[in-house]
């Protein structure tokens, strides 16, 4: 994998990590085209590591936001701390349930199984794109038909308890936009839309850190238990952390200005596009 490999592969990243049309997707297929294996051990670490590129643009972006909303008094912080609690613990036990019944159930027959390594199977992919597109869609133009007044800008038990179900969803199937399905989610439940953003991306800032651990400690494991081969191994991803970082707040922009004005359903058209893509990348055998 050359330097320039891992710069496309952070502004695919970087581009559509913030949009809701799974960036996980896009980055697996732009690497099967270069001929890589996206379920390598190396491979996924460098997904995460783009991941944390994004998640550091996320917090330069929204922190003015944040700060004015969630750390202008202490009682709100601590509803905004509490939700995220909450709704990232339902988060862990909705995916790791589901990454539990895949790796020991499912994949019990393969030596070190890890949910990791159906991450190259483009049919999972493009089913997942299909699910996340028909999501969108179906929330977008719920949200354009309810009254404007009906919208909530604080979120309740209930609501940012569904949030953190569905985000449990996203977890373990590439395809099924994370940030798609919270803010969808958000919006059913009559969530106002900056709200939704802010908190959908909040959740991306605490789920981070123990998406990279995991990739970390498989690589560990990949290397044999030595840590000297792993530092060499992460260092492109270091350098597509930054690029994807680069590439992330300008989706960030994008992403804003499209909730804003209502156009949430356009993201799950292109969903399902993508979708039909990647189904006819899988059936030519690519």
């Amino acid at each position: 994998m050359s330097i320039l490999h891992v710069i496309i592969l952070a502004v695919v990243q970087g581009l559509a990590e913030l949009l809701p049309v799974s960036s996980s997707a896009h980055v697996i297929v732009a690497e099967k085209l270069m001929g890589m294996n996206p379920s390598a051990p190396r491979m996924t670490l460098l997904l995460v590591m783009l991941h944390t590129g994004t998640m550091l643009a996320v917090i330069a972006y929204f922190w003015p936001r944040w700060r004015r909303t969630f750390f202008n008094s202490l009682p709100e912080f601590k509803r905004f701390a509490l939700a995220l609690v909450i709704a990232t613990f339902l988060t862990v036990i909705v995916g790791g349930g589901i990454i539990e019944f895949i790796e020991k159930v499912l994949m019990r027959h393969q030596p070190h199984a890890w949910v990791e390594q159906l991450f190259s199977h483009l049919g999972l992919i493009a089913a997942a794109l299909a699910v996340a597109g028909v999501f969108i869609i179906w929330a977008g133009l719920y949200e354009r038909r309810r009254p404007k007044t009906a919208a909530t800008h604080e979120l309740t038990p209930r609501q940012y308890g569904w949030i953190g179900a569905i985000q449990g969803l996203c977890v373990p199937f590439r395809g099924f936009s994370r940030s798609g399905a919270t803010i969808s989610t958000a919006l059913m439940l009559e969530v106002a839309r900056p709200t939704a953003e802010d908190f959908s991306f909040a959740l991306a800032v605490v789920l981070t850190p123990p998406a990279v651990a995991r990739e970390v400690w498989r690589l560990y494991q990949a290397q044999h238990h030595r840590l000297a081969a792993v530092v060499p191994a992460a260092m492109p991803s270091i350098l597509g952390m930054l690029f994807a970082f680069l590439a992330g707040l300008l989706a960030l922009k994008w992403l804003s200005g499209w909730l804003e004005k209502g156009r949430w359903h356009y993201f799950g058209i292109y969903c399902l596009f993508a979708a039909v893509v990647v189904g006819y990348l899988q059936y030519t055998r690519f």
